[in-house]
């Protein structure tokens, strides 16, 4: 899905993002050729996995003129800012791992950050050789019975499973630091260390990958991102209706509450709530949900 082409049009060329660091960018064409680019000006919003128009400023660097229509996107916001994570992905992989212990509210961010923008999402439960992981995919089972694919890895053993579910798409790795983002991909990578430090040096980042989002080739067809580790996931762009759709497993109930308005926060005749009473909704869904729309109803969007 996300090619590069290079091609002249009004003097400019067409390409990839396949890194992104602050306002620094590295831009790939169609003959591999990599170009270091900036943004025009103080022009803000663009991605990695964004196809861009670059002008040519010197030999190996340029700026870049104009975004292409985006297949996805793909971002977290909070009241004052917003920050895309990538751009034209089809699958997030949410990668957990039982040491150190993975925060449950922040797969329930992604997954409904997923679902408003129309993405696949898969999680992963990484280290799979730890002890802890049993607990740990206890706790996760409750996403397989919604229908999210849960898929258990030891990236330092095998990831020949996770390529299966990568095949044909293009992913974006998305997780807290610890989580083992950089190990999944040294394995499916074994090249992308050395990667990581031209990558670096390019963007006179001078630190590790997880500091900037990095698109690398599986194969032609196949392609993935790796973000820099997640500490939160701020929904504030959701509209209110929009973060009660992306519970999948609400979705029936909607619309059949006693108030047609209904926010299912403390109203009374709320289907959401009968549900959860009946068990058809997890008490877990229903509180990550109402911690959502809280933050919605204390903070008005200002930007």
């Amino acid at each position: 899905m996300a090619k590069s082409h290079a091609t002249r049009h009004d003097s400019l060329l067409t390409g990839l993002i396949v890194a992104a660091h602050g306002k620094h960018f590295r831009v790939e064409l169609a003959d591999h050729r990599i170009v270091t680019c900036v943004t025009r000006g103080k022009k803000t919003g663009t991605a990695c996995g964004d196809r861009v128009e670059i002008a040519m400023t010197a030999p190996e660097e340029g700026v870049i003129e104009r975004i292409a229509p985006r297949t996805s996107l793909l971002y977290r916001s909070d009241l004052y800012r917003e920050k895309i994570i990538a751009a034209n992905v089809d699958q997030i992989v949410i990668v957990v791992a039982a040491v150190p212990s993975f925060y449950e509210e922040l797969i329930n961010r992604c997954l409904v950050a997923a679902e408003t923008a129309g993405i696949r999402a898969l999680i992963v439960l990484n280290k799979t050789d730890l002890p802890q992981t049993a607990a740990a995919r206890e706790t996760l089972a409750l996403y397989e019975t919604l229908g999210y694919p849960l898929l258990p890895l030891c990236a330092k053993q095998e990831v020949a499973a996770l390529k299966v579910h990568l095949a044909q798409r293009t992913s974006v790795l998305v997780g807290q630091s610890g989580m083992g983002k950089s190990t999944i991909i040294n394995a499916l990578l074994p090249d992308a260390r050395v990667r990581e430090g031209d990558i670096s040096a390019a963007l006179d980042s001078g630190k590790h990958t997880t500091t900037q989002a990095t698109l690398y080739h599986l194969d032609r067809d196949s392609h993935i991102i790796d973000s820099p580790g997640l500490q939160e996931f701020g929904l504030h762009h959701v509209q209110m209706e929009d973060i009660a759709h992306a519970f999948i497993e609400f979705r029936p109930y909607l619309g059949q509450c006693r108030f047609h308005n209904c926010r299912h926060v403390v109203e009374p005749g709320c289907a959401l709530d009968a549900a959860t009473q009946s068990g058809a909704i997890n008490p877990r869904r229903l509180k990550v949900y109402r911690i959502l729309t809280a933050e919605k109803l204390r903070a008005p969007r200002i930007y």
